[in-house]
């Protein structure tokens, strides 16, 4: 039970909260009332450290000042300008601002409004793709097991996590998916990129011999899977996976959203792995989190591909009302200059060992079964309680609020990926109450 909260103070009946269990949170809320660097403050006035970068996006910290006058200014200069045959200068600026941080190669950017958008015009940017360059039976997706791509149609096709997709039994057809890496028989307690299963990636050589190629347009994948609590790759597999997609001539698309923008210690997983892809999705950090925004980063062998046929002619019918939304753009540039300024983009490189270690100093507690990371992500795997898969897990969660942690939760893993302004106290800190959490629920 929460036990921080002023009660009879909120209505809550109204707001059907997204990807939670409504009922459960209604008897017992956690609010929180305002934000200020690494920290929450619930409604009851408590401190609460945020161990998980808002929802992997707040990775500048809260409250950054710089962000929010850019976005007034810009209220106040132009408030709306449609994209559609029609633009405004910050668009412009902030795609060659996204193109100089962008992996080498992946400098023609597409903007949307989340990651569910990012995931889905991917999709369709791929499909397009091949039809434009003559090769329009290649219309089949790949996914794999226990990824997340956002809640699109496109997206919870691709995505392998039973419970998004099991209600909405009408998804996209001509997807399929390879196996996943997470593998505790063997990697169990590894530190930063597990030794076994590198081969793994050739689960797709099994799909392309079971439907051609020919049929294939697209592979996505995270980097480092984050809604399913952190599985970072074997060595090897992400280098695998891109030299099977070449060989069979197959678009590989890295689903960035929660990786992007300095999550690994470097501005992109691609950077961190050294795998580029030709696709790559991205959103969250985009704006620190604080205005809605998405981008797909394209190579400039795809672009080009689209820009075929008659000049007049549109190459893409696709698009949103609110791509490159002037407010969007405002803060997405504000927030750059706070990445450049403060050297976000790659500080976390010099915290990841320190990282690694307090995470990895909690084995041995009760119930847990696996300890992961990479970069500033990383997540405790407990066993789950006899028939009641994810009481643990939810359990953790709210002991953790009510001593000022808060993190995510994934089935009985815990996931936390902290803002990157963090501090080595605030690793001791966070380490500490989640140490004793462990305890209490065991």
């Amino acid at each position: 039970m929460t036990l921080h909260q002023i009660p009879n103070t909120i209505k809550t009946d109204s707001y059907w909260m997204p990807f939670t269990a409504n009922r459960q949170f209604k008897k017992s809320p956690r609010l929180f009332s305002s934000a200020e660097g690494m920290y929450y403050t619930s409604v009851d006035g408590r401190q609460v450290i945020d161990g998980s970068a808002g929802l992997w996006c707040v990775n500048a910290g809260h409250g950054r000042k710089q962000i929010a006058a850019a976005v007034e200014r810009q209220l106040m200069t132009l408030d709306f300008a449609p994209s559609f045959q029609m633009g405004h200068p910050l668009a412009f600026d902030f795609a060659e601002r996204l193109a100089e941080v962008a992996p080498d190669g992946l400098d023609r950017v597409f903007f949307t409004n989340s990651g569910s958008e990012s995931v889905d015009t991917a999709l369709k940017i791929a499909l397009a793709y091949h039809r434009a360059n003559g090769q329009a039976s290649r219309t089949r997706l790949i996914g794999r097991e226990r990824g997340y791509h956002g809640v699109g149609f496109g997206g919870t096709s691709v995505g392998g996590m039973v419970a998004n997709r099991r209600a909405f039994t009408t998804l996209l057809p001509g997807v399929d998916h390879i196996r996943h890496t997470h593998d505790l028989t063997r990697n169990a307690f590894a530190k930063d990129l597990p030794e076994h299963g590198a081969e793994l990636a050739d689960d797709l050589e099994r799909l392309v011999a079971l439907h051609g190629a020919e049929t294939i347009a697209a592979v996505i994948v995270e980097p480092v899977p984050g809604s399913t609590a952190v599985l970072p790759p074997p060595k090897n597999y992400l280098q695998r996976l891109r030299a099977i997609c070449d060989k069979h001539g197959i678009l590989l698309i890295f689903d960035e959203v929660i990786t992007g923008f300095g999550r690994l210690g470097t501005p992109f997983a691609a950077n961190f792995f050294g795998v580029t892809p030709d696709l790559m999705t991205t959103a969250k950090g985009i704006t620190n989190g604080t205005v809605p925004c998405g981008a797909v980063f394209a190579s400039r062998k795809i672009y080009d591909g689209m820009m075929n046929g008659p000049e007049n002619q549109i190459e893409l019918f696709h698009g949103y009302t609110y791509s490159a939304h002037p407010v969007a753009c405002a803060a997405g540039i504000a927030t750059l200059d706070i990445y450049k300024d403060e050297g976000l983009l790659t500080r976390g490189a010099s915290l990841a060992e320190y990282w690694r270690d307090a995470l990895h100093s909690l084995k041995g507690l009760p119930n847990v079964v696996d300890i992961r990371n990479c970069g500033l992500m990383g997540a405790v795997e407990l066993a789950p309680r006899d028939g009641v898969v994810g009481a643990r897990g939810y359990d953790m969660l709210v002991d953790c609020f009510n001593n000022g942690l808060y993190l995510r939760t994934g089935g009985d893993s815990v996931a936390m990926s902290p803002p990157l302004i963090v501090e080595k106290s605030h690793i001791d800190q966070m380490v500490s109450i989640l140490g004793d959490a462990i305890k209490r629920v065991a």
